[in-house]
């Protein structure tokens, strides 16, 4: 990342690089916390109020906060190893996507109407702590695979908080499970399409020559 980047993102420290920034390991670490602990209370809010968006929902939180703590792990890593990170997490996140995407199918055949209160409340919360979570890295969006695949989750999540909201006052009104079902699957796209987006970054980096290796060689 060139200095004019650094000043674009608005990051701290080290022009070159937003990841070794001191203010990018503490926001790294505040994420990982915020998606952790709610992740475990939104998995119990999904079973008690059967709710496949919530549960969907609580597993990408979880997913988030173990891919951003192996991401705080990585920044002491090389360039190159932090592309394989990235792409591992890309390919995990893909994986998550067509998981939720084949157990909204499978309910489908046996769907149970979520209680619609319970999943707009605890929608709402997640919602807080996801915007919470994308202003703590927001400044720091700009960098390297592994850099854009932490903000591009935290993202994510605070979109998929809106449709499950929406599919919240859906359920409510219509009676029916469907629209649960349905923001399950939306989530699950959303995976999809930011695993294409960071497995294809983290390739880029991985194909292009080691700078590292080219000046020890000319030294």
């Amino acid at each position: 990342m060139t200095e004019a980047d650094s000043d674009e993102c608005g990051c701290t420290g080290d022009v070159q690089r937003a990841e070794q920034d001191p203010a990018y390991r503490r926001a790294l670490w505040i994420v990982v916390a915020l998606n952790l602990g709610f992740g475990l209370f939104e998995a119990v809010g999904g079973f008690v109020a059967d709710s496949q968006a919530l549960k969907a929902d609580a597993l990408d939180f979880i997913g988030d906060g173990s891919i951003t703590l192996i991401g705080v792990l990585a920044l002491a890593w090389s360039a190159r190893t932090r592309s394989r990170v990235a792409l591992t997490q890309g390919i995990f996140l893909g994986a998550l996507g067509l998981g939720v995407i084949g157990f909204a199918v499978w309910r489908s055949f046996n769907a149970a109407v979520p209680e619609a209160g319970m999943m707009g409340g605890i929608a709402v919360l997640a919602l807080i702590v996801n915007v919470v979570a994308a202003l703590v890295l927001m400044r720091f969006r700009e960098g390297d695979a592994n850099v854009s695949a932490i903000w591009l989750f935290s993202r994510n999540d605070a979109i998929a908080n809106v449709g499950v909201i929406i599919a919240a006052a859906l359920v409510a009104w219509t009676g029916s499970a469907w629209p649960d079902l349905a923001v399950a699957g939306i989530i699950a796209l959303i995976f999809l399409h930011s695993a294409y987006l960071i497995i294809r970054r983290a390739l880029v980096e991985l194909r292009a020559p080691d700078i590292s290796v080219q000046t020890n060689a000319a030294s």
